[in-house]
């Protein structure tokens, strides 16, 4: 069932808002311009997907539906051809020459047995020669701990709802990983307030790279930021780049 914060069109107004970094477009599309098709699993509202449609042939998966009636509408978004899908389980029958999971979307899969589904979606989607990219969080830097609601108040400015104040709340389940956390947005004018619960997986690196191997994809370089830079014990991210084997 897909996650509240992506499937009630209430709280996916606020996702284009919250979600306004570059870093992980700039490197995607220096990654893409030597053209090729892409898949863009877990597209979320299409903001990469229909950037990237201006120079090559696109298709952009999501299982939420509200998140690709926004897609649909943005900018560009009628050269993307839209896919409402399960990353775990899409086969679109053809092969692509990039394929990106972007947006810290491989989080959402908790169990090692869903992690190795959506690296399998990979594999069977990448052409010969093609690249995948995915990105997750380190675990190693337990950044869910900003997320209690004093350290993650903040004021959000909404185009016609005006300043909402948005929060979060965290517990982190030491045992399996997994962070379950609720985000928050107080609508003014003494309106109520929305919320969904949300949970997510931290898996470390070393589990990453056994899955990719046991799936058939091979990594190239792993990165540790989207500004580049390699990955180390103490980098936020965990970015592998790579292709078949």
């Amino acid at each position: 069932m897909t996650d509240r914060l992506y499937s009630d069109p209430n709280l996916v107004q606020f996702y284009d808002i919250e979600n306004q970094g570059r870093a992980d477009f700039d490197y995607c599309v220096s990654l893409a311009r030597h053209g090729g098709s892409v898949l863009d699993l877990g597209c979320g509202t299409g903001q990469l997907a229909a950037e990237l449609a201006d120079r090559q042939s696109v298709t952009g998966v999501d299982p939420a539906s509200a998140m690709l009636d926004v897609a649909r509408r943005r900018t560009g978004g009628h050269k993307v051809e839209w896919v409402e899908a399960d990353a775990r389980t899409v086969r679109l029958g053809r092969r692509f020459d990039l394929v990106l999971l972007t947006g810290h979307a491989f989080q959402v899969f908790l169990t090692k047995q869903d992690q190795e589904a959506v690296l399998r979606t990979i594999a069977n989607h990448l052409a010969p020669g093609g690249r995948f990219i995915f990105d997750t969080r380190n675990p190693a830097t337990e950044k869910w701990l900003e997320w209690t609601p004093q350290r993650s108040e903040r004021m959000v400015a909404h185009p016609s709802l005006g300043t909402v104040k948005a929060w979060n709340d965290v517990e982190h389940d030491a045992a399996t990983g997994v962070v379950t956390y609720s985000t928050f947005y107080e609508i003014p004018g003494g309106r109520s307030v929305l919320g969904a619960e949300s949970k997510i997986a931290f898996p470390e690196k070393e589990d990453i790279a056994g899955m990719l191997d046991e799936v058939g994809l091979l990594v190239e370089k792993w990165l540790g930021n989207w500004d580049g830079g390699p990955y180390v014990a103490t980098s936020p991210e965990i970015i592998p780049i790579g292709g078949l084997r």
